[in-house]
């Protein structure tokens, strides 16, 4: 499994596949993770010894530092020795540079956002997956139609499937769904969801709403509290689920209530003091979301996002929102 020292992980998806298998030893993971991407990831590297933080300064999980997420904008995380099968690219606006995310094995991200699934609903084969990501659908490269494209797979169910505009024909399929008793989750962009929801309110029993985010194209900005208590009003549900995933992570976590994240056993999160970022915060204590990911061994497993949270327990965390001028946070470091 390992070459050189320690420094090089031979095969990604059997090394993910041990990381499921035995989750007791996470922090042992985590750290030959550390030292292969250290070892073979230039960007990372040269971050962690401008921040003082060279291979030999970090003993345990906590001395990890995080990647600011910002670079998969800017430079090619990227350390395997493959070529990369896809790369994955977030959505913009004409202004903004996307994120990349080079991928070295689908096997990985396969294996991750269907094991992340099926531990918190249950075997995908009991579900209908319809899916309402109109704008995802228009980019051949986003993570998110990949990831639900293989869920519909797997759900083997003949009305599984993606639906662009055809509001109609989604509220009939989802009306007769319900009214079988079939298990159904509508995968949903935030501003498609609330359109559907205001022009076909439908009252749902055995269907599950799963809102993904994104608010492009609404007239006006809105909460995602006030979003989940218009969708909870239009379909008579006491509750609405999201998933919390992006471009630059190969898993997801799923809320189990509407701000609060489960992750799965291969994905932790830390919190970081806001005015030092290299200070972890305890339980219940508002900061920067830090989060290793064992699925990313071909980019980087460890990564400082933009969006402000709290842990609650070591598998779960509450999502609050994002922060100002997070681009900026550690970016310039390489240049300077």
């Amino acid at each position: 499994m390992l070459k050189n020292g320690h420094k090089t992980i031979s095969n990604s998806f059997d090394f993910f596949h041990r990381c499921q298998t035995y989750p007791q030893h996470f922090d042992e993971h985590a750290l030959i993770v550390f030292k292969h991407q250290y070892t073979n990831n230039l960007i990372y590297r040269k971050y962690c010894q401008k921040i003082g933080k060279s291979l030999d300064r970090v003993h345990e999980v906590y001395d990890i530092p995080f990647l600011p997420i910002s670079f998969f904008k800017s430079h090619q995380v990227y350390c395997s020795n493959e070529p990369h099968e896809i790369v994955f690219e977030s959505s913009r606006t004409t202004s903004e540079v996307p994120s990349k995310h080079f991928i070295g094995n689908l096997k990985v991200y396969e294996k991750s956002f269907l094991t992340g699934f099926e531990n918190v609903f249950g075997p995908i084969s009991d579900y209908a997956i319809l899916a309402l990501l109109p704008t995802y659908l228009e980019r051949k490269n986003a993570s998110i139609i990949y990831m639900v494209d293989r869920l519909i797979h797997h759900s083997d169910n003949p009305w599984s499937s993606f639906y662009l505009d055809e509001y109609q024909t989604l509220s009939k399929r989802l009306h007769i769904l319900d009214k079988q008793q079939q298990k159904t989750i509508l995968f949903g962009l935030s501003s498609a969801l609330l359109e559907f929801a205001q022009q076909y309110p439908i009252p749902l029993k055995n269907t599950m709403v799963m809102e993904t985010g994104g608010t492009k194209g609404m007239s006006k900005e809105i909460s995602k509290q006030e979003l989940h208590q218009k969708l909870k009003g239009a379909f008579g549900l006491t509750s609405i689920h999201s998933e919390y995933g992006m471009t630059e992570l190969l898993s997801q976590a799923y809320s189990v209530s509407d701000h609060l994240f489960r992750t799965p056993p291969w994905m932790k999160i830390q919190i970081a003091d806001m005015t030092d970022p290299f200070k972890n915060l305890g339980y219940h204590q508002t900061g920067a979301i830090n989060l290793i990911d064992l699925a990313n061994i071909d980019s980087c497993s460890f990564i400082a996002t933009q969006d402000l949270g709290k842990l609650r327990s070591e598998t779960s965390f509450e999502l609050l929102g994002r922060y100002d001028h997070a681009d900026t946070r550690g970016c310039n470091l390489l240049f300077n």
